[in-house]
């Protein structure tokens, strides 16, 4: 059966799918962080979308 059209947003934005390449691949470009440092990420904090930013901001390089 396909998926209902009219349930969108919220609840799906709030998770990171690490199954998926381009999930794993939004979360490392988007902190400049590697994609094997976003897969240990998703693996030590689970798919939490909050969690994993605040994480992932942690590791950022600092500008020079």
């Amino acid at each position: 059966m396909a998926d209902d059209k009219s349930k969108i947003g919220g609840p799906d934005r709030s998770r990171v799918a690490g199954n998926q390449h381009q999930e794993v691949t939004f979360l490392a470009d988007k902190f400049d962080i590697s994609m094997e440092q976003a897969r240990n990420l998703i693996e030590r904090y689970g798919n939490n979308r909050a969690k994993l930013e605040e994480e992932a901001a942690k590791l950022q390089e600092p500008d020079q």
